[in-house]
Order: structure tokens, then sequence, then C-alpha cells
């Protein structure tokens, strides 16, 4: 789970909070007795919509080839390292020298370029989640005007199944995403 995502959920389930302990002063001093509550599971909507995935696909497209060029490093590497092992013993100390040397160098550059991968990827990452999050919030909101809904919680500790509204924002969500 990203940071962006833990920060926002942590933030919602404040704003909910609140308003939970707020609604009821809310509904007796208007007079009414009953509000429609709904719930999303965010983790679902991040992970089933055609959103979330078209980033997950796009995500895997951009970082495939370097994915594989660190794999194709990482074995350059311990083929030199076993090589190094076995043959070091009977090696001069000037080729068992530069031949260290070689593989210290290839060892720095291969945790750069993956330190690098790391961050770009996630960097990529939250902000493909953050845009897949602001469009199912602006969905959720359509749902829950559409829907008359009060209060919808994104996080609980347990939700009965009929309040749960993730896959109607599920079908919406695709549907805008396919437009």
């Amino acid at each position: 789970m990203t940071i962006i995502t833990q920060a926002l959920r942590r933030g919602l389930i404040a704003v909910g909070c609140t308003v939970c302990l707020l609604a009821p002063l809310s509904a007796s001093a208007q007079g009414t007795s009953s509000g429609k509550i709904g719930f999303i599971n965010t983790e679902r909507i991040l992970k089933e919509s055609l959103p979330a995935k078209a980033a997950q696909q796009k995500l895997q497209s951009e970082f495939s080839q370097r994915e594989k060029d660190l794999q194709a490093s990482a074995a350059r590497i311990k083929a030199l390292s076993d090589k190094l092992e076995k043959n070091g013993p009977v090696m001069s100390d000037a080729d068992r020298a530069a031949a260290q040397q070689q593989l210290a160098d290839m060892n720095r550059d291969f945790q750069r370029k993956q330190r690098e991968f790391g961050e770009d990827l996630n960097a990529k990452r939250n902000a493909a989640l953050a845009q897949v999050l602001d469009q199912a919030n602006k969905v959720v909101k359509q749902v829950a005007e559409q829907g008359n809904y009060d209060i919808i919680f994104q996080d609980a500790v347990y939700v009965n199944p009929r309040i749960d509204i993730t896959d109607k924002v599920l079908k919406a969500l695709d549907a805008s995403a396919a437009k």
C-alpha cells in the first residue's frame, strides 16, 4: 500500500468518524430518523477497475524492459562471481584483483540502476494510483448523489454486505473509463 493511499485512507477515516458522530445530532435536529449509508472497498477498486488495470498494464509495459535488463545484469554479476570463486585461487594476483574490481564496479552499477528503477516505478505507480483514486472519488460522489446516500465509508473493521456498494462503483467507474 502506498504512502499516499494510506494517508488518504486515514484522512477519510477521520472525516468519516467525525461525520458519524455528528450525523445523529444532525438527524435529530432535522427530525429525520434514518440515513442511507454505503461502503466501498478501495482495495477492490484499485485491483479490479478498468482504470486500475489499464494503469497497471501501462506500468508493466513501460518498466518490463528495464526489469529484464536488471535481471540480465544480475545474472552477469553472478556468473562473474562464480567464475572468480572457482578460478580465483589459480589466477595471478593482478588478474584476480582486476576481476574483483570489475565485479565491484558491476555490482555498484547494478545497485544504482536497481535503486533508480525502484524510485521511478514507485513515482509512476503513485501517480497512476492517485489518478485512479481521483476518478473513483468522482464516481463515488455520482453514485452517492444518484442513490441518495448520506455517507459512504471507505474503510471499516466490519461491513454488512447489505451496505457494500463497491460493485456499483466498479460498474460506474468501468463505464466512465470505457467512454
